[in-house]
């Protein structure tokens, strides 16, 4: 049986032309646009470039190579081509934090005057009701006899103790104790806060002989000023360098109600707040002045922790917002020590003995080509030497060298 088979137009089979045959298994091809420009095929004329996209050989994923792509350029008349390369976009700062506000007070818990009385209506008050019992026990014959006869009154037959009797000793015994508990003695620089049932009733600043009812809860408050000075509290400068300081602060109780009921202990408060608004304010300067260097970050002209009026100020305003809800005033917190801590302290006085000899050398040299100018303008100016630009190189050598030897050696001396 014959079969007719057609062959391709060129007179080649399909057995003639040759199959690629891939030599590493995961090898991938993708075309290669290759474009001849001529010069008489510019569409836009010989100016215009004709944007073509990159080449790409792309590898399949697992062999250990990843095809790199590069920017897709901008359409051909776009913005973008015209412009040149979009800037790279910077980046926004953030914006500054609110300073953060003080905690706020009860509106509830002020200072007022409490009640009290002076107290020597305390004591007649006491007096009349023993005086009262006295009386109704020698009334119905209670009394012995031998201490009627020794106040001088008659005695009395005994007829017994009704339940009239009874009800008046029972109260003039309670009005007793009443009156003489509450009696007591105010100092100069305390005050007593009351409160009667968990209820702020006022606060009591009298001083000597005075009543306050038994009734009423006292709390005993120093509303003297006061001063605290704390141990050496861990901080760190701007910089980051940590720090030991001391603190010393004046302070009192001002409004008595808020000390007492507005905080658990406002000793304790005062000393967490001291320690928190240091580190704050501490952390916004440097210890040390901007070296030539440029180890800190401050400008030259920014204060440091070396100014201690400054930061006293600082430390001072911030403290007394904090601890005012509380009811206490701060007259001042200054800071009477502050040093390198004992990790950082040797490396920090070597840096420092460094920019002292730095500065100090600076100033020798420079006194040493003051010398060295005056000297030689002196001799040319009236004309004592003749000198050519070699001469005049080796006479400033020559003087320099002299004259920073002398100086030096003379400082070291």
């Amino acid at each position: 049986m014959n079969t007719t088979t057609s062959e391709p137009e060129g007179g080649s089979s399909p057995s003639d032309v040759p199959r690629h045959t891939p030599v590493i298994a995961p090898e991938a091809t993708t075309e290669i646009p290759v474009h001849l420009l001529f010069r008489d095929d510019f569409p836009g004329g010989p100016s215009q470039p004709i944007p073509l996209r990159p080449a790409v050989v792309s590898r399949r994923l697992g062999t250990g190579e990843q095809p790199r792509v590069g920017p897709r350029p901008p359409a051909a008349g776009s913005k973008a081509s015209a412009a040149g390369p979009r800037p790279a976009a910077k980046a926004r700062p953030l914006p500054p934090a609110p300073p953060r506000s003080a905690p706020p007070a009860d509106p509830g818990i002020a200072e007022r005057p409490g009640p009290a009385l002076p107290g020597w209506t305390g004591v007649i008050a006491g007096a009349c009701a023993i005086t009262g019992i006295g009386a109704v026990l020698w009334g119905a014959g209670v009394l012995p006899a031998v201490v009627t006869r020794t106040l001088g009154f008659t005695p009395s037959p005994y007829d017994g103790l009704g339940i009239g009797l009874w009800s008046l000793i029972a109260f003039c015994v309670v009005l007793a104790v009443f009156t003489l508990g509450g009696i007591g003695r105010g100092q100069v620089g305390h005050a007593w806060v009351v409160t009667l049932f968990g209820e702020y009733r006022g606060t009591v600043r009298r001083t000597g002989l005075m009543w306050i009812s038994p009734l009423l809860l006292r709390r005993r408050v120093d509303v003297r000023l006061r001063h605290w000075r704390s141990r050496p509290m861990p901080a760190v400068d701007a910089d980051g360098t940590a720090l030991r300081v001391v603190v010393l602060v004046v302070w009192r109780v001002k409004d008595t109600a808020k000390a007492v009921l507005g905080v658990k202990d406002h000793e304790v408060y005062l000393t967490e707040q001291v320690e928190s608004a240091m580190a704050r304010v501490l952390s916004q300067l440097p210890a040390e002045a901007p070296s030539p260097s440029g180890l800190t970050s401050a400008p030259e002209d920014a204060p440091t922790l070396r100014d201690a009026e400054a930061v006293g100020d600082a430390l001072t305003r911030m403290l007394s917002a904090e601890c005012a809800p509380v009811g206490i005033e701060i007259f001042s917190a200054q800071p009477t020590a502050i040093e390198y801590a004992p990790e950082v302290a040797a490396a920090m006085l070597r840096r420092r003995v460094a920019a002292i000899d730095a500065k100090h050398r600076d100033s020798v040299l420079t006194s040493v080509v003051d010398a060295v100018d005056d000297t030689v303008t002196r001799l040319t100016s009236r004309g004592l030497v003749e000198l050519d630009d070699y001469e005049r190189k080796a006479l400033v050598k020559d003087l320099t060298v002299a004259f920073y030897t002398g100086r030096s050696g003379g400082t070291d001396g």
